[in-house]
């Protein structure tokens, strides 16, 4: 736990790959985005969606990782279900009128929907579970190198009171 924060950070290692949530507190969240163009009811739908810092690592997998947010899980309250894409997050900000740059820059502080990862490669960005806040949950994110799938699971994540 970060002791000037509260946050708390999340890892697991597997298969190579190093993967880790980070809990974002919402007033965190809320002034990235208002500093970035959002009004702050706009603002605070995201911040309220049980949001991480998520780094994806290539650390010493047998080749490159390729990965789609849309074969990730999430387990909470006994249902499986995919996480929020990030295409869903921007129809909504359209419909309310939020500025194209503050949806950029949205988009960019987003960890990507897929990528490919060579051995050495990595990325980080925003994730939202759309959880409610105080969740507890299980995440499975999956990965292939050379079509063959691979995951790594976080157990009894929390998101932020």
């Amino acid at each position: 736990m970060d002791p000037q924060t509260g946050a708390s950070t999340f890892e697991t290692q597997a298969h190579g790959v190093t993967l880790s949530l980070t809990q974002l507190l919402p007033d965190q969240v809320r002034a990235f985005y208002v500093a970035r163009g959002f009004d702050l009811a706009d603002a605070n739908v995201f911040a309220e969606a049980c949001v991480f810092m998520t780094v994806l690592r290539n650390d010493a997998a047998p080749g490159e990782i390729d990965f789609r947010l849309t074969d990730w899980e999430v387990r909470y309250d006994g249902a499986t279900r995919s996480l929020p894409p990030p295409e869903n997050w921007l129809t909504q900000w359209s419909a309310r009128g939020v500025p194209d740059a503050a949806m950029l820059a949205f988009r960019w502080a987003q960890f990507p929907a897929e990528q490919s990862y060579a051995p050495g490669e990595w990325n980080q960005g925003m994730l939202a579970t759309g959880l409610p806040p105080g969740s507890r949950f299980d995440l499975i994110a999956r990965w292939t190198i050379a079509d063959q799938t691979y995951e790594g699971r976080l157990d009894d994540v929390r998101c932020t009171d």
